[in-house]
């Protein structure tokens, strides 16, 4: 029963085709060709191209924007939790006395404290533990404490 409903309805849609003529055929083919048509070409440098359709030059690639933080942006991101405190034996920011023994270090001790950790009183980690920070960012920082308590 199920094959002769199937053979039925077979029949009927061959019938129903035979019946397009050839121009809606035609009109058909070209509506198909046009939705999936390239939208584009592409020419290898030297190509000739067809004298209707200007090249079309690559956009120069702009440089990066640079988002370096300033000293203060990075000392209230990654500095302030622990100099703000005191955590872990930190020098509080503004308190001349804490820093003077390390300022009387020099700089470039700050400096490799700073981005390489320091354990001998108390802990720091490396770069506060904000690793994603350059190296410049970290050193304005530092900049940035030092210069308040002097």
């Amino acid at each position: 029963m199920v094959a002769l409903v199937v053979v039925v309805l077979a029949m009927n849609m061959l019938d129903m085709g035979q019946g397009m003529d050839a121009s809606e055929a035609e009109e058909y083919r070209a509506a198909v060709e046009a939705r999936i048509r390239p939208f584009g070409q592409v020419y290898m440098p030297g190509e000739e191209t067809e004298p209707s359709r200007p090249i079309v030059e690559t956009a120069i690639e702009p440089e990066p924007v640079a988002t370096a933080m300033s000293g203060p942006q990075v000392y209230n991101t990654a500095c302030l939790a622990c100099h703000g405190a005191g955590i872990g034996g930190a020098p509080i920011f503004g308190d001349a006395a804490a820093w003077a023994p390390r300022i009387a270090k020099g700089i470039e001790a700050l400096n490799d404290h700073a981005l390489n950790g320091f354990t001998d009183v108390g802990y720091m980690p490396p770069k506060g533990g904000r690793v994603d920070l350059s190296d410049p960012e970290i050193l304005d920082a530092v900049a940035y404490m030092v210069a308040e308590v002097q």
